[in-house]
C-alpha cells in the first residue's frame, strides 16, 4: 500500500517531468483552474444553497455590494455605486452603477432587483434559501401568502438606477447581506423567455441562455466534467477584472482533487483530506494553506423518527461524540464545537456541548432503550467519499458507549440535499458556512419552514427569542437574546455540533490576490496569476 507521504514525493517526482503541464499553459493564457468539490444543481441563484453553486455563481453574478480581496468587513461597490440609509437602518437607497450590463449588453436596472425579490418571494416558485429576504418588510408575509399584493413588500424601484428598500427591523449588516446570492438580481427579459416569473428549473440558467451581471459569462458547462467561465466585457467594472477565465472542476473526491493540484492540472483546490495535512506541511509546504473559517460541522436529525423524536435520544446521541477526538484524528486543524454558533465578534453562546457517556446511558434507558436494546437501525447520510472516515468514527462512538447501530449511505451532492429537504433521511453529517458576520446567519436557519432547516424540529419560545432580539438597537442585548435562543437549540439537540471549521486547502504560489478571508468569498476579479521562476 503507498502511504501518504510516499504518493505526495511521487505525484511531485512525475509532474516534475512533464514537459509542461496544464497550469503552466493556464497561467500564461489567463486561465484560473479550481478543483470545485460538487457538481452544482443548478446555476439559477434562487434555487441553490451549497458551497459548490455559490462560488461559480459568484463569478456570473454580482450583488448590490462587492467582496473585497483580503477584508471581510469592508463593503466596496459592487452593481451599486453607492448607498445611504436612515438613522434607524431600517430604510436604504441604492445607485446602481451607470454602465452596469448583462452579459448580453443589456443595462442592469433597479427593476431587476425588484423583480429577482418578488420571483424569489413568490410562494409558487418554493426557494429553499428564500428566508434571507425575510428582513425586508411584508417579505415573510407575501412568500407564506398572508398578503398578495408585492407593492407592499418593502422594495421599490425610484428609477432606472435606484432601488429602495424598506426593512422590517434594523440591519446595520445589510451591505454584507447583499453580497450573499440570494440578493443578487435575475435578469427579467431572459427568465420571462423560459416560462412565467415562478416555474421552477426553468431554462434560462442554462448553457446558451444564461444572462449574468457579473465579471465572467458562462462559456462551457460539461456535466460532472467542468464548467468554462470567459471574462464578460460588458461588466461595468472589465478593466479591472485580472484573469481571461475561470475553469471550475466538480471533483467530488479530495484525494483525487489533491492528486490532479500536484500534477499541475489544478491552481487549487477545495478541501485537502486530514491524512494528507501532515505530508503536505512536510513536502508541499509552499502551497498549505490553513485558515480560519466561519463555520461548524454538525449532524442533522430527523425528529419525525421513532426515537429521534425524544430529545433524550438526541442529547445522548451528541453527548458521546468526543469532539476532541473528532478534530485530532479526523478534522485537523477543526476546534471542538461547545456550541453550534462560532465564535464571532462580541457574540459567544454558552458552552452546553460535553463528553458524557455515562449521563448519555442514562437518558437513553429514560428514553426506553436501555444499552441501546429496541433503539432502530438507522442511517447516516453523507455527500462524498471524503467524509465516510468522519461518520465512520459517529458510527463507532454510538456503537461503542450506547449500543446503537448505524449504517452510513452515500448520495451525490443533488439527491443528498433533496434527501434532506423532504425528511428522506435518518441522520444527515453536515456542514455550515456562515454567509455573513452575524449570528443570525448561524440562528435564523432552525425556524419553523426554513428550506435549510431539514429536522422537523422548531420551538416557539427560540423563535420569539431571535424576534426580539432583531428589535434591539443595543448589540448587548441584542446577542443576550441570542445566547438564550440558542441554549434552547442546543437543549432540544436537532442537531448536534461537532466541531467549528478550519480551511485545509493547496495553492499554488503563482496565485495573486487571493488572501485569507472568514467567509471565504474570493472576489474573482481581484485574483490574478503571475509567472513564478520556482515552479
Amino acid at each position: 500500500m503507498i502511504r501518504p507521504i510516499q504518493l505526495f514525493l511521487l505525484i511531485l517526482a512525475l509532474s516534475a517531468c512533464q514537459k509542461e503541464t496544464l497550469v503552466e499553459k493556464a497561467n500564461r493564457d489567463g486561465i484560473f483552474l479550481i478543483g470545485n468539490g460538487a457538481e452544482p444543481k443548478s446555476l439559477d441563484h434562487q434555487m441553490v444553497t451549497g458551497v459548490p453553486e455559490s462560488k461559480i455563481i459568484g463569478s456570473l453574478f454580482e450583488g448590490l455590494v462587492g467582496d473585497h480581496p483580503s477584508d471581510d468587513a469592508a463593503t466596496p461597490p459592487g452593481a451599486a455605486a453607492s448607498w445611504t440609509h436612515n438613522e434607524t437602518m431600517t430604510e436604504w437607497t441604492f445607485k446602481l452603477q451607470p454602465e452596469g450590463k448583462w452579459s448580453d449588453g443589456a443595462p442592469v436596472t433597479a427593476r431587476d432587483f425588484v423583480f429577482a425579490y418578488h420571483r424569489m418571494l413568490s410562494p409558487d416558485l418554493a426557494a429553499p434559501y428564500v428566508e434571507m429576504l425575510y428582513f425586508i418588510d411584508q417579505a415573510e408575509e407575501f412568500n407564506k401568502g398572508e398578503i398578495t399584493d408585492f407593492e407592499m413588500v418593502g422594495v421599490k424601484a425610484i428609477d432606472q438606477l435606484t432601488l429602495h428598500v424598506k426593512l422590517k427591523e434594523p440591519v446595520p449588516f445589510l451591505p454584507s447581506l447583499s453580497r450573499h446570492y440570494t440578493w443578487f438580481p435575475v435578469p427579467r427579459h431572459v427568465v420571462l423567455q423560459f416560462g412565467e416569473m415562478s416555474d421552477r428549473f426553468t431554462d434560462w440558467s442554462e448553457l446558451g441562455n444564461l444572462v449574468g451581471n457579473g465579471p465572467f459569462k458562462l462559456s462551457k458547462w460539461r456535466f460532472h466534467d467542468v464548467i468554462e467561465v470567459d471574462r464578460n466585457p460588458h461588466y461595468w467594472d472589465a478593466e479591472n477584472v485580472h484573469l481571461n477565465g475561470i475553469r471550475f472542476y466538480p471533483i467530488e473526491n479530495s484525494f483525487t482533487e489533491t492528486r490532479a493540484f500536484l500534477a499541475g492540472q489544478l491552481h487549487t483546490i477545495y478541501r485537502l483530506p486530514t491524512d494528507l495535512v501532515r505530508d503536505a506541511r512536510k513536502n508541499a509546504a509552499e502551497y498549505l494553506r490553513q485558515e480560519p473559517y466561519v463555520g461548524t460541522v454538525f449532524v442533522r436529525m430527523n425528529t419525525t423518527r421513532p426515537g429521534l423524536s425524544d430529545p433524550r435520544v438526541r442529547n445522548a446521541l451528541s453527548l458521546v461524540i468526543n469532539r476532541q477526538d473528532y478534530c485530532d484524528y479526523i478534522a485537523e486543524g477543526y476546534e471542538p464545537a461547545t456550541s453550534f454558533t462560532p465564535k464571532m465578534g462580541d457574540y459567544q453562546a454558552e458552552p452546553y456541548l460535553e463528553f458524557n457517556p455515562e449521563k448519555a446511558r442514562k437518558l437513553l434507558a429514560e428514553a426506553g432503550y436501555p444499552e441501546g436494546e429496541g433503539f432502530p437501525i438507522y442511517s447516516i447520510l453523507i455527500s462524498n467519499p471524503d467524509a465516510r472516515p468522519g461518520a465512520e468514527a459517529l458510527q463507532a462512538m454510538w456503537r461503542k458507549h450506547l449500543g446503537v447501530l448505524f449504517e452510513i449511505e452515500t448520495k451525490d451532492w443533488g439527491s443528498y440535499n433533496s434527501a434532506q429537504q423532504s425528511l428522506d433521511f435518518d441522520i444527515a453529517a453536515a456542514g455550515w458556512i456562515g454567509d455573513y458576520l452575524d449570528p443570525t446567519t448561524f440562528l435564523n436557519m432552525w425556524t419553523e419552514g426554513n428550506g435549510n432547516n431539514n429536522t422537523g424540529w422548531h420551538n416557539e419560545e427560540y423563535e420569539h427569542l431571535l424576534s426580539e432580539a432583531a428589535k434591539q438597537a443595543d448589540s448587548g442585548e441584542r446577542y443576550r437574546l441570542m445566547a438564550e435562543a440558542e441554549a434552547i437549540l442546543l437543549k432540544e439537540q436537532p442537531i448536534a455540533p461537532i466541531s467549528w471549521y478550519a480551511r485545509n486547502y493547496l495553492l499554488r504560489t503563482e496565485v495573486k490576490g487571493w488572501h485569507p478571508l472568514l467567509l471565504d468569498n474570493h472576489p474573482w476579479k481581484a485574483v490574478r496569476l503571475e509567472a513564478d521562476s520556482e515552479n
